[in-house]
């Protein structure tokens, strides 16, 4: 059997409320809230007493999504500064194509969006920029060039 489809990215967050805030700010749509705990979460997890909120926000297109997730309980890690390099093993980027990068950069810089290099243009094809967003995620923004 071969994979349906990519469902979701999740990305664990200490303030919801500002994760919520950037990505609906990027042009996601919040599509809900709630609290996941339980038998389920614990065994899923491999945790004990797994205890969180969670978000899901997706794309206008509705084919993407990121689940939000903020642990109650166990409290989660801090895997170190939140202002990693980019070079470092494990969760890489999501990427996002973009109608305007630079209006998209302006617009998420209020909620704590700050570039982690500077837009590079590649070949006649695509502006592209790396940003550091609430948590130290990074998004990628892309925007083709027409």
């Amino acid at each position: 059997m071969a994979v349906q489809r990519m469902d979701n990215v999740g990305i664990v967050v200490e303030d919801m409320d500002a994760a919520i805030a950037f990505f609906v700010e990027l042009g996601m749509e919040l599509e809900g809230r709630g609290e996941v705990q339980g038998p389920f979460a614990d065994r899923c997890t491999g945790l004990d007493g797994v205890h969180c909120d969670i978000a899901m926000v997706r794309t206008p297109d509705g084919h993407s999504r990121l689940e939000l997730a903020k642990y109650r309980s166990p409290r989660a890690i801090d895997a170190g500064a939140s202002d990693r390099p980019h070079h470092v093993l494990g969760t890489h980027r999501v990427m996002f194509a973009v109608d305007d990068i630079e209006d998209t950069v302006a617009r998420l810089r209020p909620h704590g969006g700050e570039l982690v290099g500077g837009i590079a243009r590649f070949e006649d094809s695509y502006l592209l920029c790396y940003l550091r967003g609430p948590d130290g995620i990074i998004v990628g923004l892309a925007e083709q060039l027409r």
